[in-house]
């Protein structure tokens, strides 16, 4: 196989033909609409951590690392719990805030933040690859597709390249062309030794942030990559053998317009359900109601003990018996795990769980 060596940004070809345009229209349209609703919604956070733990789970299972929702709500709200899968979903979720967080902080995404997430999602300090022997392989035939760049100066030297092309506009190209660019690139140059995939597509919704195209970390492609995996893989190669930019940019401009009606649908759903459970609550039990007892039943899967101390600055005595009460009206399902009892609102969890 003829050796492949990666370019530099930005690509030497026509990135805006009239198939890319006519798919950029549909994408922007898409995530303009997202963005708009989101921006209605009071708290924020209910939404990123309800659709950040579907990301975390489907950008995992791209890699194999498969687990399910009941095992996630275990980890996230047991320390004493022990899957090893569920707890590298955690920590990709860890990461995805790690990174949203830095983003805003400093208003750029650079070669160092982009180590740590990967640090972070992988539980080490490895950082960038300087042992050479990295491939990429066709999982069915075990063929080689792909050298990746290897020694650590020349993945240094691309990923200050990709470094400039995300933090400067200097070429004018509209940010969601630019996206399946940088998508392309950050995967080509391979820099980590793991946790390369679920970098890139934390890489993918921060660069959505960092040009205010979202102002929330909320729209995720692992879903759309997995419905059309062998489209991806394939589409990749064809850029590195023929060149092919037209219909790369293509296949992430429709993901991000799917992924955008899809995560639409999902959040209405969210807003409508804190709605409906906020309207009931009011009515049954007006003595135990207030916004902040919404965002904490809202804020993850589940609730403890602890959280609504804190939360609502209550006795413990006082946080036991709401919690009983919101059990007993069923709004909460309670379950011990560990030592802890857990506090699951099984409502939101259900609409997570199915969302499609």
């Amino acid at each position: 196989m003829k050796e492949y060596k990666l370019p530099m940004l930005p690509p030497s070809v026509k990135l805006e033909t009239k198939r890319v345009l006519k798919a950029l229209a549909g994408a922007s349209r898409a995530l303009a609409e997202l963005k708009g609703y989101a921006g209605t919604i009071p708290n924020k956070h209910i939404l990123i951590n309800a659709v950040i733990i579907n990301e975390a789970k489907d950008s995992s299972a791209i890699e194999n690392i498969i687990t399910t929702h009941d095992d996630l709500y275990k980890a996230m709200s047991g320390t004493s719990f022990n899957n090893p899968a569920a707890k590298e979903v955690v920590s990709c979720r860890s990461a995805l805030w790690l990174g949203y967080e830095k983003v805003k902080e400093n208003g750029i995404l650079t070669t160092n933040m982009i180590i740590e997430i990967q640090s972070r999602i992988e539980n080490n300090r490895a950082g960038i690859r300087k042992l050479p022997g990295t491939v990429l392989m066709n999982e069915t035939t075990g063929e080689t597709v792909y050298t990746p760049p290897s020694g650590e100066d020349e993945i240094r030297t691309l990923m200050s390249n990709l470094e400039k092309y995300i933090n400067e506009d200097f070429d004018g190209i509209d940010p969601l062309i630019k996206l399946a660019v940088i998508h392309y690139q950050f995967e080509s140059i391979h820099p980590f030794y793991d946790g390369n995939g679920r970098t890139g597509r934390i890489i993918n919704v921060l660069y959505l942030v960092l040009k205010e195209l979202l102002d929330s970390p909320i729209l995720y492609l692992s879903r759309y990559l997995i419905r059309n995996k062998s489209a991806y893989y394939r589409l990749l190669q064809e850029v590195r053998s023929k060149n092919n930019w037209e219909d790369w940019i293509v296949y992430i401009l429709t993901g991000i317009e799917e992924t955008s009606e899809e995560t639409l649908r999902l959040v209405k759903k969210i807003n409508a359900e804190i709605d409906a459970m906020t309207a009931e609550i009011k009515e049954k039990l007006p003595k135990i109601y207030s916004k902040e007892l919404i965002d904490l039943l809202f804020y993850e899967f589940y609730t403890k003990i602890r959280y609504v101390e804190e939360g609502l600055g209550v006795s413990r005595r006082t946080a036991v018996t709401y919690l009983g009460i919101l059990e007993k009206e069923g709004f909460l399902v309670s379950e011990k795990i560990g030592k802890e009892r857990i506090y699951q609102n099984k409502r939101l969890y259900d609409l997570v769980k199915s969302a499609n």
